[in-house]
Order: C-alpha cells, then sequence, then structure tokens
C-alpha cells in the first residue's frame, strides 16, 4: 500500500510517498481502508518534532481519519467488514490502510461523505469539551473565538450558537469574517498580523473590548496564542474562562495580575488527555455532537481537498495559517 512517510524531522516537503506493507488486525484491532484524512496543525507541528508526542520513524503524519473495514480482528464482535467509520489516530492516517483499535471507531452516520465524516472529531471534540468542560459555557454568556475561521474556530462559532451564547468571531481577513459570519456569528472583528508593538496591543485589548461590550468575555476560546492572547485576557469579564487551545501564532506569557483583577481562570485544553482518561464522557460528547450534526447546528467546513501525494501541499498550507475551515486528503 502507499503511505506519506516523514522519514526526518522537517517541513511538508520532506514527506514521501513510498509502498509499504499492508497492515493486519492486531487482537482488539481493525483495518480499515482510508477514504479521507483530515489535516490539523499538528500534523506540522509532529512532523518537525514540535508536538509533545514524538512517534518512532518512519511514520506518517494524518491525526483523523474516515474510510471502510476491511478486516476484524481476534476478539472484535461490535464491528464487521464494510462498516463505515471515522477515528482520531493521533497520526498514521495519511496512508491507504491502517490497523486500529476498535474502541476508538465512531459510525459514520448514512449520507455523510468520507471528507466530512474525516473532519468532525478532532475539532468539534475539542470544542465541545473546551467549552462545556473547561468554559462552563452557558446561554447568554459572551463567547470571544480567535482564528474563528480555522477549523476549531468555526467548531467553537457553530457550538457557541447551538448552547445559546453571544458569539464574537475576530479573525485576520474579511473572507475569514464572511465565514465566521456564515458559520453564526453574532460580530465579527478583523486585527492585524502580529507581532504587536505596545501601542498596537492596547489597541486590540480596546477592539476586543469594544465588540464584546460591557459585560466583557465570560470565555475566550483561544486556538492561536501569541501576541493576541494578552489584549483578549484584558477583554476578559469578571470570573470568565480563558481556554488555551493551541498556539500557531507562538506561545504567549500572560500578566498574571489580569487574572487576579478580573477574578478569572485560565484552562488549559488537552482533547487527547481527557478522551483517554474519561472515555464515557468523551464517548457522551461525541454523541451530543451526532444529535447536532443531525439537526443541522453544527457541520465540518471542507473548503479544500488533496490528493495522496499531495498529502505534503495540505500541510504546508495549514501550516500558513491560509486555511478556512478544513482541508482534506482524499486517499
Amino acid at each position: 500500500m502507499k503511505a506519506l512517510l516523514s522519514k526526518e524531522p522537517g517541513g511538508p516537503d520532506t514527506l514521501i510517498l513510498e509502498e509499504v506493507a499492508d497492515p493486519v488486525a492486531g487482537k482488539g484491532q481493525v483495518v480499515v481502508a482510508v477514504k479521507a484524512c483530515a489535516i490539523n496543525y499538528p500534523d506540522f507541528l509532529i512532523i518537525e518534532d514540535k508536538y509533545q508526542f514524538k512517534p518512532p520513524r518512519p511514520f506518517a503524519p494524518g491525526g483523523e481519519i474516515a474510510g471502510v473495514i476491511e478486516s476484524v480482528g481476534e476478539g472484535v464482535t461490535d464491528w464487521a467488514v464494510g462498516d463505515r467509520v471515522i477515528a482520531v489516530t493521533g497520526h498514521g492516517g495519511l496512508v491507504e490502510r491502517i490497523a486500529i483499535e476498535s474502541f476508538r471507531l465512531f459510525k459514520l452516520p448514512d449520507g455523510r461523505s468520507f471528507e466530512e465524516g474525516a473532519a468532525l472529531l478532532l475539532t468539534y471534540a475539542t470544542t465541545i469539551h473546551a467549552l462545556l468542560d473547561r468554559g462552563h459555557l452557558r446561554e447568554g454568556h459572551n463567547l470571544l473565538v480567535l482564528g474563528a475561521a480555522g477549523g476549531v474556530g468555526l467548531a467553537a462559532v457553530e457550538l457557541g450558537k447551538a448552547f445559546g451564547a453571544r458569539v464574537i468571531a475576530a479573525v485576520s481577513s474579511e473572507e475569514k469574517a464572511a465565514a465566521a459570519k456564515a458559520a453564526g456569528a453574532d460580530e465579527t472583528l478583523v486585527y492585524g498580523r502580529a507581532p504587536f508593538d505596545k501601542d498596537q496591543s492596547k489597541a486590540l485589548a480596546e477592539q476586543f473590548k469594544a465588540a464584546l461590550g460591557p459585560q466583557g468575555a465570560d470565555v475566550i476560546y483561544d486556538p492561536v496564542g501569541g501576541d493576541y492572547a494578552e489584549p483578549a485576557l484584558r477583554a476578559i469579564g469578571w470570573e470568565g474562562r480563558y481556554l488555551v487551545v493551541g498556539f500557531p501564532a507562538g506561545i504567549p506569557k500572560l500578566p498574571l495580575n489580569l487574572t487576579l483583577l478580573k477574578s478569572c481562570d485560565v484552562c488549559g485544553v488537552f482533547w487527547g488527555a481527557f478522551a483517554a482518561r474519561d472515555p464515557k464522557a468523551n464517548q457522551a460528547h461525541v454523541e451530543h455532537l451526532f444529535r447536532l450534526w443531525a439537526e443541522g447546528k453544527i457541520a465540518p467546513k471542507v473548503t479544500e481537498t488533496f490528493l495522496l501525494a499531495d498529502g505534503g501541499k495540505a500541510i504546508a498550507k495549514m501550516a500558513a495559517r491560509q486555511v478556512i475551515g478544513k482541508v482534506v486528503v482524499r486517499v
């Protein structure tokens, strides 16, 4: 079978498409014929050895897949050959076939494409955990979403509206503002490109405050980091929750006096660890997502697809922060 492999640390241009042996389903595993693999920012980090997990090489990036079960291993009774499934793999998804533990699988709902299915779990499961478990988002809250036109950003906009919040979407271009508005954002604002000097940082904080109003942000969803973090924190409301989701703009250093003045919380969001530690709670979240999907309240936004041989180009586009919604590799 073909696999897009990382053999040495480096950028997307270092990935190599090669023939490798077909996987065999071990005990408790199934082999899935991969039909689609969604691309996420960790795919860029993991091939550069900058992610928190460093798999042994050679490995294929690609953290979430959709496909069809080709074979089942010993002890697997709840899945059958021909079942359409989706799964979060962490890595290894940019291949024609993958062996995966059966407990990682979820059924792809009838009528949904493989591309949509591949684009659902990482962004939406991360976000529902962030907003409900870490942010305690409730109806009537003010939700500020940074990077609101990316995969997790659009998921936060949609889920925020589904949970009854007023959503303010912050983005870096008018095109991205239109995408956030189409996803349901109540307000949008366009910020400049970092780095910011002191005056620019203060101006951005005022821009956030003006959009949020006197209540400030009850919850801030930040998958961006960098110089955008402190201005956003300055716009938080009393006892608000600042959700730390990711750092494509760099790891920020927050002035902790702001947390005292606002009596607010800075909350880390590590969905992968949450799902591993509390699989029943994660299962409940995924079932909630499927209901919202069926009701039309959320829908993965796949804006571009790539061939397996061009998977590196998809990762490069993600790394350059040029993606609106999700990009997916068709296998």
